[in-house]
């Protein structure tokens, strides 16, 4: 059953958080509506706010971390699917594509963050962050 809502939108809008929730960009609507209010979520270049409606057509840039995707909106769903079907909402760059792609085989490259730690600190090390924090 539709509500009050929905009849008030025209056909083939949506919200912008509701969008990337659906199109499974993230895992729930308020991390959605969170990265739109805090500027990880363009529309077509500008911020917008999580109410904002899209459409067919329109072009998103997403931010997480180092990542970054630069899409165009296909379609419009109202309820959220499967994997696969989320991935017919919106097509991607071939350029953000190969970024993004790229972005993850460097980091994958790269040591791991943890790779000089080498357990708990020492005395010595305690003694130096003490010395450094100015406890």
């Amino acid at each position: 059953m539709a509500s009050p809502r929905d009849a008030d939108r025209a056909p083939g809008r949506l919200r912008i958080d509701k969008w990337l929730w659906v199109a499974r960009f993230y895992k729930t609507r308020s991390l959605a509506a969170r990265a739109v209010e805090g500027g990880k979520v363009k529309l077509n270049g500008e911020r917008v706010k999580p109410g904002k409606e899209v459409k067919s057509g329109d072009e998103l840039e997403l931010r997480s971390g180092e990542l970054q995707w630069l899409i165009e909106v296909r379609a419009v769903a109202l309820k959220r699917g499967p994997a696969a079907e989320a991935a017919l909402l919106y097509a991607e760059g071939e350029e953000s594509r190969a970024r993004r792609e790229h972005m993850i085989a460097m980091r994958r490259a790269g040591p791991h963050p943890a790779h000089d730690t080498h357990g708990r600190p020492t005395k010595r090390d305690r003694r130096m962050i003490r010395r450094f924090t100015g406890d």
